[in-house]
């Protein structure tokens, strides 16, 4: 039987709230957290990559489209990004950059666990403390971005 709800099959033409305008001061407070995490340091492309990762993992369609557009203009490669889902089993990570998507992806999935031993000896062993914390706040901010987005269903490249 063929569904009836369109809503499932295709986009929204405008975000369910514009949370830009409503709330001004959340955005605000995203954005010091955000510029905090543009400027600790870490590599551009890494923090590319755990933000499409999270995105990925949330189904954040603006994010996805956005970051994987920022990455491109860095110089990120069309294989890497295509790959990125199956990181595990692609060639042409780093070492660090696959400790950072674990991180990632076990920080992302909370609900399905807590994070391993394993896991947080493999980030520490690629990244000091401070850098291990900053990954840390990525990763907290770009899944605060994807509630926004998902909860509102932003539309890729909806402009507020």
């Amino acid at each position: 039987m063929k569904s009836t709800d369109s809503s499932t099959t295709s986009p929204a033409a405008a975000p369910r709230v514009n949370y830009r305008q409503v709330a001004p001061a959340a955005v605000a407070a995203m954005l010091v957290v955000q510029r905090a995490v543009n400027e600790s340091g870490l590599e551009h492309s890494l923090l590319e990559l755990v933000k499409l990762r999270a995105s990925q993992i949330n189904g954040c369609a603006y994010c996805l489209d956005l970051h994987w557009r920022d990455a491109k203009k860095a110089g990120e490669t069309d294989e890497r990004l295509y790959l990125l889902g199956t990181w595990e089993e692609s060639p042409g990570y780093t070492e660090r950059e696959r400790a950072a998507l674990r991180w990632t992806e076990a920080l992302t999935r909370l609900s399905s666990g807590h994070v391993s031993d394993a896991t947080f000896a493999a980030a520490r062993a690629h990244f000091t403390e401070p850098e291990l914390v900053q990954l840390t706040l990525a990763i907290v901010v770009i899944n605060g971005w994807n509630r926004f987005s998902v909860g509102f269903k932003v539309p890729p490249r909806a402009e507020f």
